[in-house]
């Protein structure tokens, strides 16, 4: 028995989609005709298809015409209005699947394999960002590239999209054994034309750490290696300046003293205003880095971004597991709220703003609006099928230690402007006035050595005058 379907759009992607239906899968499907809330499709009839209402009307048109199954073929659509077309799906108790969005489908029509679930970052509601793959794979071309922290989430997808960018060698650096050997495995089995090679190492280790970067002498560092669980950190400050500090450090000085071109850092938006040890150490780092590229040889970049969907510890996943175990789903405060990016969009955008840059920039990315944790939560529930609230459980915990209600990109008093790529803003933030960083290093790596949490959050508050740590100093 076929199918009976109701199309969402009936834009020049829908009807793509009808053809598609009517002429590759006839038997397996009925095609019911389309909603779309353009008032000039109203009445509108394309191949036999009607427009049967706006979305407003799809509980109604289901339940009238008994459908079997929505397909949301609106590739241009925003978070708002799948969310919106999500909810009055399952208000109808209908399934739903989506077309993709404009770069997945950009080389030819809509095709049926390309029907997919909803997924998290169908809900972003952002614009699509579009690469200069061209230029990016040409200022690749022939460099070696280290990625430090290689095996976590970021940096593997670092990995995976400069692999096939055309280098001609990578270079995994990681703490994680198992990590680095899962990310290297898959490497190796999709880009045989990448020299790969591995190294178990700890960037707080500065004496291997420089060994490594003079004997395989990359033309380009990626420093993803960080403490980054903000309420670990607040239990554990010394942990955090020995890695995102003094780890940070030892980058910077093995890449000066190995003739690298490139650093390129990543930071957080809870390097801005900082109110925990975790966002602080960052912005430490944001200073280091800006520091050493005064009268180096070397460029030295970092990059600003927020939440990335699906990186390991984030919320997503969280959220993911809560709800296929039928367990409550936490969020940690109702008016919370989070920059969220895909894992490659955030990953590309991080390696296009790294080569543009010409030494000593912050580069910033837009991440569109924030999102409010709770709605992202509900989102997800939704896409599962249940009923938030009803059917899986919303419960708020309450912020943890060092943690923010709303987050930001971009500091009190921090100017910017744009850059060569519409989702990159440029930071014109200078390095604080006095700032010597290998003094600032030597007392925070003193501090970590003695254990000396409240002196480490003092000193930091000194050096970051917007910081808020006083709750948190002892």
């Amino acid at each position: 028995m076929s199918r009976r379907i109701l199309i969402v759009g009936a834009g020049e992607a829908g009807r793509m989609l009808a053809r598609e239906l009517r002429v590759r899968a006839a038997g397996q499907y009925t095609l019911l005709g389309f909603v779309d809330d353009d008032p000039a499709m109203a009445g509108s009839d394309f191949d036999g298809s009607p427009v049967l209402g706006t979305g407003d009307d799809l509980p109604r048109v289901v339940e009238e015409l008994k459908a079997d199954e929505v397909i949301i073929s609106v590739p241009s659509a925003g978070r708002e209005f799948v969310r919106r077309v999500v909810r009055l799906c399952r208000d109808a108790g209908v399934p739903f699947r989506i077309v993709p969005g404009l770069l997945e489908i950009i080389d030819g029509p809509v095709r049926l394999e390309q029907i997919r679930d909803v997924h998290p970052e169908d809900l972003l509601g952002r614009d699509s960002v579009i690469f200069d793959d061209a230029s990016i794979t040409a200022s690749l071309e022939g460099k070696t590239v280290m990625v430090t922290g290689a095996g976590g989430s970021i940096g593997s997808e670092i990995c995976r999209q400069l692999c096939r960018l055309g280098l001609e060698r990578l270079v995994l650096f990681g703490r994680g054994e198992n990590q680095v050997f899962e990310i290297e495995n898959e490497l190796r089995a999709e880009y045989d034309t990448v020299d790969i090679v591995c190294v178990i190492g700890d960037i707080r280790d500065a004496v291997a750490l420089r060994r490594t970067i003079e004997r395989l002498s990359p033309d380009y560092v990626y420093h993803a290696a960080a403490h980054k669980h903000v309420h670990y950190m607040e239990a554990f400050p010394e942990e955090a300046v020995k890695n995102n500090i003094v780890g940070t450090w030892n980058v910077i000085e093995a890449s000066i003293a190995a003739g690298v071109e490139r650093v390129v850092m990543l930071s957080t938006d809870k390097a801005v205003t900082p109110t925990g040890v975790m966002g602080g150490t960052k912005r430490i780092g944001e200073y280091l880095m800006k520091a050493a590229d005064r009268g180096s040889g070397t460029r030295f970049i970092s990059v600003r971004f927020g939440n990335v969907l699906a990186s390991r510890g984030s919320v997503v996943p969280l959220f993911l597991r809560q709800i296929r175990s039928g367990a409550s789903v936490t969020v940690s405060d109702e008016g919370a709220t989070r920059f969220f990016m895909s894992i490659r969009e955030a990953c590309m955008l991080v390696v296009q703003a790294s080569l543009m840059g010409e030494g000593g920039e912050i580069y910033i990315l837009r991440m569109g609006d924030p999102i409010r944790i709770v709605e992202l939560a509900r989102d997800l529930i939704a896409l599962h099928g249940h009923r938030p609230g009803i059917d899986i459980p919303i419960e708020f915990t309450g912020l943890r230690p060092g943690e923010k209600l709303h987050e930001d990109l971009v500091n009190p008093g921090e100017v910017t402007e744009p850059s060569a790529h519409e989702f990159v803003l440029t930071s014109l933030a200078p390095v604080p006035g006095g700032f010597s960083a290998p003094e600032v290093v030597a007392e925070f790596a003193r501090l970590a050595e003695e254990g000396d949490g409240p002196g480490i959050r003092r000193y930091m508050q000194q050096l970051i005058p917007d910081a808020a740590l006083g709750a948190s100093i002892d």
